[in-house]
């Protein structure tokens, strides 16, 4: 029997347009060819101060990530600041644990301002009201701010990617930053490594990876394929047809203003023993920063990166 190149076969979709044009097909597969233990090697483009965590299950994932982000946001009210925290629909399991150790510590969030990163839209951007299940403002409602119970985030300093809210992040940001508010990013990665609904092929519409690093957003921002497929089996019960094409977005020139980042990889599912987030986790740490892969400037900013210990391998494919 002929044996085939499974890459060469995969690189066939690259050049009919299904893959963004400037990935490098080979370099991605070779971050994922590495040992599991060399995650933890250390980069020379990675920040003194980022590092990747495992967890061991899923629930340590939730609560290693939940605890970090109640602490950053203690941190801030015992420093006397504000903290801006831009919040990730994806994880969500994390929100809970947050809320229990900000609950247990006795923690007021009336320093707290909240924007949600992204949202659902249609081609015009007009967003899910937030009654609608699928909307991810009806999510944090419900995940975070909703557990919080009298010492809850203010109304006024929660703040959702809508079409009216969306366009003025970046000013309200950088005025809270002026008056000594501290900047911590929440963020999952993509299939096609995206961080928010950033995904690789908006970085055609830049010159270089210095203008793509200044866009603060986009609205009605239409989505690649396998980000479709991917929440409709996170989200949607595996319902296609129920995932907008398009989402409201934040971008670059906002999520990378962060002064402390607190990222989520929990691709794995037990169960089955199926593994769908492992590429995602290889190629951020390793491939080095890109703007066709938004996730690996990450690994460039202080902060950690948690992940469920399956996704580093070894990934081998095999057929159950």
């Amino acid at each position: 029997m002929r044996k085939i190149d499974l890459l060469s076969t995969v690189k066939g979709s690259l050049f009919e347009g299904f893959y963004p044009e400037a990935w490098d097909l080979k370099k991605i597969d070779d971050c994922c060819s590495r040992k599991p233990e060399d995650v933890f090697k250390r980069e020379k483009w990675w920040h003194r101060d980022f590092s990747p965590v495992q967890a061991d299950t899923l629930e340590d994932f939730n609560t290693l990530m939940g605890h970090e982000i109640a602490v950053q946001i203690k941190l801030a009210k015992e420093e006397g600041r504000d903290v801006i925290v831009i919040l990730s629909a994806g994880p969500m399991g994390m929100y809970k644990w947050a809320a229990q150790f900000l609950n247990l510590w006795g923690i007021d969030c009336g320093h707290v301002h909240g924007f949600n990163m992204d949202e659902w839209s249609d081609s015009e951007g007009n967003t899910l009201g937030p009654e609608s299940p699928g909307a991810f403002r009806n999510a944090m409602e419900g995940a975070f701010y909703g557990r919080l119970g009298e010492r809850t985030v203010p109304e006024n300093q929660r703040h959702f990617a809508t079409k009216n809210e969306l366009p003025g992040y970046a000013e309200k940001i950088s005025d809270l930053r002026a008056k000594g508010a501290k900047f911590v990013l929440i963020y999952g990665i993509g299939w096609v490594f995206h961080i928010a609904f950033w995904e690789p092929q908006f970085a055609g519409d830049y010159t270089d990876i210095e203008e793509w690093e200044k866009a603060t957003h986009r609205m009605a921002a239409k989505l690649h394929p396998l980000t479709i497929i991917q929440n409709s089996i996170t989200s949607f019960k595996g319902r296609i047809t129920l995932v907008p094409a398009r989402a409201n977005t934040i971008g670059p020139g906002i999520f990378l203003q962060a002064d402390y980042t607190i990222g989520g990889v929990d691709g794995y599912l037990p169960a089955r023993d199926m593994i769908y987030q492992s590429m995602a986790l290889w190629v951020t740490l390793k491939y080095g920063p890109d703007m066709w892969i938004p996730s690996s400037v990450m690994p460039q900013y202080p902060g950690k990166l948690f992940f469920i210990k399956e996704l580093a391998g070894p990934l081998e494919p095999e057929i159950n």
